[in-house]
């Protein structure tokens, strides 16, 4: 089958790298990729805000499937346009992407369907949200209601950060994201990614992973869209596994579908977990990222097999295997991410990294000038290894990293300490 990939990151090049593995793909396009992406398949130079571009595209070359890799698209109705002239498509419609494309949905969602999560007020007047602030008092936390690339999230920790958290979505530091917020209450535990493939009624676990939000070692400085993460999450033993989708995943699904939004694609739940109990932090409708590169490596069936399957609402007859063996990626981002990333610096040696044993580097913010691969993004690179414990792909991890020749690069040193720490 000819298949479109849509997406440009470090996630759509594990998904590239994936689906390029897959006897049922004979051509496989990414629009609009990146120079590591170049390897895996052909990259095509659509505009994708354009859903009219990309259903000429998918009509011209005969595209069999469109598989989504990034929200904004999905949160503007690509899916709609594309499933309404008959393209298959990985990902959910407009209506149901609203589970991260507003988080003032999700939270009204989840106080409907009795999901556990903080307790919350929505506000789109930032008076309002001062005083309830102010009545609450800190830790508490600050959201975007809408799409702010990983960066509308404040986790305050007193309270006149959280009114300056709150006069930034107002003033428009994240757009028409912030025009409404959500003040909720702080999430003590251990934070957890757990991930379900969903087809509209069945929802098929599909992995978890713990990511490393904050930009420094020791999870210090401002929150970014992820500086690494490792799979398994050892925090998410079975018990927790079997509570989450009985309180959190299988409630939404039918409340979704009781809505009229039945979801399909991918459902990446972010969990607080504290002593054993499962609470919702926000739902995001595509495969997180950097979690996609160690949920990709680790996975031993084929992704396309799968993706069919909850496009055709079969989930319920497939399963899933995977590596016994940890997987941990370190991301390698560009000087000043994620405030002001500075691009066009030159990276070499990334061939050094990829020739280590169980170490695969994918791309996340690169271009090529004049024949030089340079960063043109914040988070540049992804390198993930595998190993027998979390410990071993930990140094694999590193001494990849200690191998690519990029000096204004830099990288958090910590990356899988919780699980690490477990070990002994």
């Amino acid at each position: 089958m000819n298949l479109l990939l849509i997406g440009s990151g470090g996630r759509e090049h594990a998904l590239a790298w994936k689906i390029a593995a897959s006897p049922l793909v004979s051509k496989l396009y990414v629009a609009p990729g990146n120079p590591g992406i170049a390897e895996e398949a052909e990259c095509v130079a659509l505009d994708v805000a354009d859903h009219q571009a990309v259903l000429t595209f998918c009509r011209e070359h005969e595209v069999d499937l469109v598989v989504v890799g990034p929200e904004a698209p999905l949160v503007a109705g690509i899916a709609d346009i594309l499933e309404a002239a008959g393209v298959k498509v990985f990902g959910p419609s407009k209506a149901a992407a609203q589970l991260e494309g507003s988080k003032g949905f999700t939270k009204d969602l989840c106080a409907r369907f009795h999901i556990p999560t903080g307790a919350y007020k929505r506000f789109s007047d930032a008076t309002a949200a001062r005083e309830y602030v102010q009545a609450q008092g800190a830790p508490i936390v600050v959201k975007a209601d809408g799409l702010a690339a990983g960066k509308g999230v404040t986790v305050a920790m007193t309270i006149e950060e959280a009114i300056a958290a709150v006069d930034d979505c107002f003033e428009g530091a994240f757009g028409s994201a912030g025009a409404e917020v959500v003040v909720e209450e702080f999430l003590t535990g251990e934070e957890a990614s757990f991930f379900c493939l969903c087809d509209g009624k069945t929802a098929l676990p599909f992995g978890t992973a713990q990511d490393h939000k904050r930009v420094g070692d020791g999870d210090t400085g401002p929150n970014t869209g992820g500086m690494g993460a490792y799979s398994p999450a050892p925090v998410m033993d079975q018990t927790v596994l079997d509570r989450t989708m009985r309180e959190i995943v299988e409630p939404t699904m039918r409340g979704m579908a009781e809505m009229g939004h039945p979801f399909k694609g991918v459902l990446f739940v972010g969990l607080m977990i504290d002593n054993g109990a499962p609470k919702l932090i926000e739902f995001n409708t595509r495969f997180g990222d950097p979690e996609c590169q160690v949920l990709m490596t680790r996975l031993k069936d084929d992704l396309v097999v799968l993706i069919q399957a909850a496009v055709d609402g079969q989930l319920a007859n497939v399963s899933v295997r995977w590596s016994e063996e940890p997987a941990l990626t370190v991301v390698m981002a560009a000087e000043g991410y994620p405030a002001n990333p500075r691009k066009g610096s030159v990276i070499s040696a990334i061939d050094k990294a990829d020739a280590l044993e169980d170490v695969k580097v994918f791309h996340a913010g690169t271009a090529l000038k004049e024949g030089s691969l340079i960063a043109n993004g914040g988070r540049v690179l992804t390198v993930t290894a595998t190993g027998k414990t979390v410990k071993q792909a930990q140094t694999r991890a590193y001494e990849a990293v200690k191998a690519i020749d990029w000096p204004e690069g830099f990288y958090r040193s910590d990356i899988g300490w919780r699980a690490v720490a477990r070990e002994g």
